[in-house]
């Protein structure tokens, strides 16, 4: 499958903006990461500017063009006549300069295209024989009708865009040449792919980023326009009603932009009749397209930038070819699936909504209501979890579980030294009797000078600490958290220990007392055996070396 827009996976961090803003809903958010849906998506580009990560991507087709501008083909450039805002160019001339140096053989406007666009508008609405018409200038807006509108199918004309109508002329007159369309759209990519005739497209952000890198700059000449064309005035809110030569009485001629307006009246088209819409996804026209080099703010100065150029065309009004076939079918491409009300239920009451007043309709997820919400966890394009006030509530629930069921002492505390909250153990291990103390001084009811150096030192502090009146001595934990601004202590109540390692110091001491005393008897019962066991020696000494004088006496008399 060619894919034209797309997401960064690592920079996806769960804020649902893109799918809030995403008219269509074309984007799910699976295990946490956004993805374009491409069956649901129109191209519109919404996304690409909300997204505050920059977490889209838009294809790029440079390479691929580049690779043309460098073959033997004669490449033509069809330049939409929205470049004066983006580019703050005076002509086309200016711009003509500096794509020629790129490699382009020749540079003609869209509006080219469009004149014949126009013209075909008005013979179909001199015919009389539709209700309603809308425009099928914007490649969005009709992928938009095709996929979410199909009863609207038949008041959309069957006329192709301006990008085609002018490729269709180009290749009239140079059937071999390659056709790449430079604009500021999205959808013109997948519009092109479909064409068969055009061989690129790039967006005013790819053609800025080659006159940069190439080192072209773009130097305005002056003068004005040989030739007149009102289709230049596309761009701009009510620029296809201001490039009509006549208008058919029988029609309102209204101008509807931005995706929610034209939401509003597809709705309804079926109720009115009569009306000619000029029909555009992007607010104040395609000098607002998502790959414009202007800022939303700058599109009241776009308007005025496209009015000056198609009024400084002053020569004598361009005469198109009318002998092409620029007639389009559009072919419905509906995307809705159908989910049973039991399975809407089912997936309402795994987050908790099993009444209708339980469906707060926040819009959190990105969904416009619970049940829309829940239509899309059916369809596979969102998760069950999206539900924030459920999750929050759910967190909550847990915490409060954790927190007041824990076997330990939890207090939690802000840098202001006040309790946020405690639970019963902790209360019970400080010895007080009320029912919540939350909001009041921790120094009413506990030392706080192990607090005061986590927060300065943002460090973990732990330290056995003596409850006076409870007489606990506790284990005490406390955790800084910087960036949440408050603190939180776990007191491990281990008295019990404490005690036993007291009693076991006791006993060891009294059984080295009792050791000493048996060793310093041992010692005098020795000392005294070995003072008995001299005076037995000496005395038998003595007895037997007067024994041995005798005897040696008597031996000598006997000699």
């Amino acid at each position: 499958m060619v894919r034209f827009l797309d997401f960064k996976e690592a920079k996806c961090k769960d804020c649902y903006k893109c799918l809030r803003e995403c008219s269509v809903k074309a984007i799910a958010v699976i295990d946490h990461q956004a993805k374009i849906v491409d069956e649901k998506c129109i191209l519109c580009g919404t996304c690409t500017r909300v997204c505050p990560q920059n977490a889209k991507i838009v294809h790029s087709e440079r390479e691929k063009v580049e690779l043309l501008l460098k073959s033997d083909n004669k490449v033509f450039c069809s330049l939409a006549p929205s470049f004066v805002s983006s580019f703050g160019v005076l002509n086309l001339e200016t711009m003509k300069d500096a794509l020629l140096k790129l490699g382009f053989y020749d540079v003609e406007e869209t509006a080219i295209g469009a004149k014949l666009v126009t013209q075909k508008y008005e013979e179909q609405l001199d015919t009389n024989e539709h209700k309603n018409y809308i425009t099928s200038s914007c490649p969005a807006i009709n992928n938009l009708i095709s996929k979410y509108y199909p009863n609207a199918l038949e008041y959309l004309a069957t006329v192709d865009s301006p990008m085609v109508a002018h490729a269709k002329l180009i290749k009239k007159r140079y059937q071999d040449c390659k056709i790449v369309f430079i604009g500021p759209c999205i959808a013109k990519k997948k519009e092109a792919y479909e064409s068969g005739i055009i061989d690129g497209v790039l967006t005013y952000e790819d053609l800025n980023a080659m006159l940069q890198d190439n080192g072209i700059e773009l130097v305005n000449k002056e003068g004005t326009q040989s030739i007149s064309n009102k289709a230049r005035y596309y761009p701009i809110d009510r620029g296809i009603i201001k490039s009509f030569d006549h208008f058919n009485p029988n029609y309102e001629y209204l101008a509807v932009d931005g995706l929610d307006k034209c939401m509003e009246i597809l709705q309804n088209i079926n109720n009115v009749e009569g009306v000619f819409l000029e029909m555009n996804a992007c607010k104040y026209g395609c000098i607002n397209g998502p790959c414009s080099l202007k800022e939303e703010v700058s599109s009241i100065l776009g308007n005025s930038e496209v009015r000056q150029y198609a009024r400084s065309c002053s020569g004598e009004e361009i005469t198109i070819d009318t002998d092409v076939d620029i007639n389009k079918v559009h072919n419905s491409g509906f995307v809705g699936k159908h989910v049973t009300e039991d399975e809407i239920k089912r997936i309402l009451a795994l987050t908790g909504k099993v009444k209708k007043e339980d469906e707060l309709n926040c819009g959190a997820c990105g969904y416009s209501s619970c049940r829309e919400k829940a239509y899309a966890v059916a369809c596979g394009y969102a998760d069950v979890e999206m539900c924030l006030p459920y999750m929050r509530e759910k967190a909550e629930n847990m915490s409060y579980e954790i927190i007041h069921n824990s076997p330990n002492g939890i207090m939690v505390v802000d840098y202001d030294l006040n309790i946020i909250d405690m639970n019963k153990k902790a209360m019970d291990m400080l010895g007080i009797n009320k029912k919540s103390v939350k909001g009041e001084p921790l120094v009413d009811y506990y030392n706080p000078t192990d607090f005061i150096t986590a927060m300065t030192t943002k460090q973990q502090v732990k330290t056995d600490v003596m409850i006076d009146k409870t007489s606990i001595v506790a284990y005490s934990n406390i955790i800084c958290l910087p960036e949440y601004k408050i603190m939180f202590a776990i007191l491990i109540d281990i008295t019990d220990t404490v005690l036993k390692d007291r009693k076991l110091k006791k006993m060891r001491f009294d059984t080295l007392n009792t050791v000493d005393e048996v060793i310093e008897k041992q010692m005098r019962v020795a000392q005294e055996i070995a003072s008995l066991l001299g005076e037995t020696t000496a005395e038998t000494k003595v007895a037997l070396f007067n024994l041995k004088k005798t005897l040696k006496d008597e031996e000598n008399e006997q000699n």
